[in-house]
């Protein structure tokens, strides 16, 4: 590489010059050589590309079997770099991030806001499990450990991040928050205060929201909960029933629903089976995916999965929902590719999913950006 031609142009020149690629492309360019590399992770170039929108990806948690080492033949443990799956929706393709410039084992990364991905690693120093939450950008390659938390959290919390990258770290009984800010740089704990286990909470809009069971052992009755971040740190217990007359039997039509973050900080998502009848133990017809408007509280139907492509669910005891914004993916058991719901273009398959052997996966939207640092 020295002796090329292109290592005599000055840095301002080849900063032009690699600013016109796109996102995708710059990202390919670092991993030709480690000229490449520094020209574009320079805090200049950076600064040229600050305003680039970024990549909208899919990212895939590994696989609960997943582990950053196996054994060889002779029975020796032989390390293997982490590494994270991700999609690219508008290209068709799969690609991995490699994680091994993080000093953890196996890490796991569970959800992401603004360019970061948070996941739990284990000390490498310590014999005895120890998980840290890391906010990381695999772009960069550059992470921070937030304050350490105990290993319990990692096995019952959910992890919630908002586009500010406020951390909260959720359980049906407590939950930690964390603002990221240098006054307080360290965890606050609040009782929960549930009537249930909360189900696929999402934090947004400065607030958290959640879908909890109140029914009985043998019929289930979902109902929305939200609670400010304002009065969870000022009353500890503020945690306040979402419902309208108006609504109806919004929640008897679905079974199991989930939530998700919808486009914008407005807009809240609810996915789940469209029941065929209002029996005990009803069968679906498809499944149907709700837009709720939190400044009007108006729910409307976004959209609603074609027939062919459920019958591929139907099949299968169990799925899973993930995603978010513009577009939700759909897995099942032994399926061997997902499901993409996209606002503007509507339904899709993806073939090619790595690293599942029963096809059930999980995930999470990765807005991906060279300027973002934890």
């Amino acid at each position: 590489m020295e002796s090329s031609p292109i290592n005599r142009l000055p840095p301002d020149s080849l900063h032009q010059i690699f600013s016109s690629l796109p996102l995708r492309d710059i990202m390919v360019c670092r991993s030709v050589c480690k000229f490449f590399n520094q020209l574009l992770t320079s805090q200049c170039f950076i600064e040229i590309i600050s305003t680039r929108p970024p990549l909208n990806l899919l990212a895939l948690r590994p696989p609960h079997h997943h582990h950053s080492h196996r054994h060889s033949g002779n029975g020796h443990a032989t390390n293997i770099r982490p590494y994270i799956h991700v999609y690219d929706p508008e290209q068709n393709q799969w690609f991995r991030f490699n994680l091994d410039f993080l000093p953890f084992r196996s890490p796991q990364p569970v959800a992401s806001s603004s360019g970061l991905i948070y996941l739990w690693g284990d000390s490498i120093d310590l014999a005895e499990s120890s998980k840290s939450l890391v906010a990381c950008n695999p772009l960069t390659r550059q992470f921070k450990v937030l304050p350490q938390l105990g290993s319990a959290w990692s096995r019952h919390g959910t992890v919630l991040v908002d586009s500010v990258n406020r951390v909260m770290v959720l359980t049906e009984l407590a939950a930690l928050y964390y603002s990221g800010t240098v006054v307080a740089n360290q965890w606050f704990k609040f009782s929960s205060n549930l009537p249930s286990k909360p189900r696929s909470p999402v934090l947004m809009s400065s607030s958290v929201f959640a879908l909890c069971d109140v029914g009985s052992p043998w019929r289930s009755q979902w109902k929305l909960f939200s609670c400010k971040l304002t009065n969870l740190t000022i009353t500890h217990t503020n945690w306040v029933c979402l419902e309208k007359h108006e609504w109806g039997d919004i929640f008897d039509i679905i079974k199991r629903p989930r939530l998700l973050r919808g486009n914008g900080d407005s807009k809240l998502l609810m996915i789940g089976g469209l029941k065929s009848t209002f029996s005990l133990n009803p069968a679906c017809s498809t499944i149907l995916i709700l837009r709720l408007d939190l400044e009007s509280l108006e729910w409307e139907e976004a959209g609603r999965m074609p027939l062919e492509m459920y019958r591929g669910f139907q099949e299968s005891s169990k799925f899973k929902v993930f995603g978010g914004g513009d577009r939700v993916y759909f897995s099942a058991k032994r399926m061997g590719k997902l499901a993409m719901w996209d606002c503007w273009e509507g339904w899709r398959w993806i073939d090619g999913v790595p690293g599942y052997a029963d096809g059930l996966c999980r995930g999470f939207v990765f807005d991906a950006k060279l300027t973002m640092m934890p």
